[in-house]
């Protein structure tokens, strides 16, 4: 079975106000099975734009990734992030195929 992926683009504008956010986030992921692949870090830009932060959560699959994101703990959390932080999150099924 595919795994399910968070794939979070993020700019925080005030680090020391997002820190609620981040600080939450870890025990609501845990619950629907989720762990950090890509937590901030080194990055360069290789092509288009890209916003300062990037995160990738994974999974047991696609349903969870969209139950955690839906459930009220995450839903409240994402109320601490706004004031501080613009983000995109895109919940994405992995690739289970063949490879080349």
């Amino acid at each position: 079975m595919a795994k399910g992926y968070w794939i979070a683009c993020v700019d925080v504008r005030d680090p020391e106000g997002y820190k609620a956010y981040a600080l939450a986030n870890p025990a609501i992921f845990k619950k629907f099975g989720g762990r950090f692949v890509i937590r901030g870090g080194k990055q360069e830009v290789a092509e288009g734009k890209a916003r300062s932060r990037h995160i990738v959560i994974e999974f047991p699959d696609f349903a969870a990734a969209r139950a955690c994101y839906d459930s009220p703990e995450y839903q409240e959390n994402i109320k601490r992030r706004l004031p501080y932080a613009a983000a995109d999150i895109i919940i994405v099924e992995g690739y289970d195929g063949a490879q080349p």
